[in-house]
């Protein structure tokens, strides 16, 4: 299957955009101080809260890194299938009704 560039880019912009905001979401899960995601503050106690949003995140960044992927390995085929050399073109061939001078003829 072939992804174009515009498809190729979004899923790169996906995969980056789930980086950003499931880090961010973690960040905050961690500092979090109103009981939800540890017993009185103590990170050595999380709540269920805190694990079901923990792998929450965790699928959600490698499911955004794969999907990533997928756009980064869509942009190299468009740009391999750019750089293929193109074989030069043959010089068009006479036609019964239109044929080529010969070179060492004079007009």
């Amino acid at each position: 299957m072939k992804l174009s560039r515009r498809v190729s880019w979004f899923l790169v912009a996906f995969g980056v955009w789930s980086w950003i905001v499931w880090t961010t979401f973690v960040k905050n899960l961690w500092k979090d101080a109103s009981g939800l995601a540890f017993h009185h503050g103590d990170h050595s106690h999380p709540t269920a809260y805190f694990w079901i949003h923990l792998a929450l995140a965790i699928t959600s960044t490698v499911l955004g890194t794969a999907i990533g992927v997928l756009g980064v390995r869509g942009l190299r085929a468009l740009r391999r299938t750019q750089d293929v050399p193109r074989p030069p073109t043959a010089p068009p061939t006479p036609s019964p009704d239109h044929p080529t001078p010969h070179p060492t003829a004079t007009r």
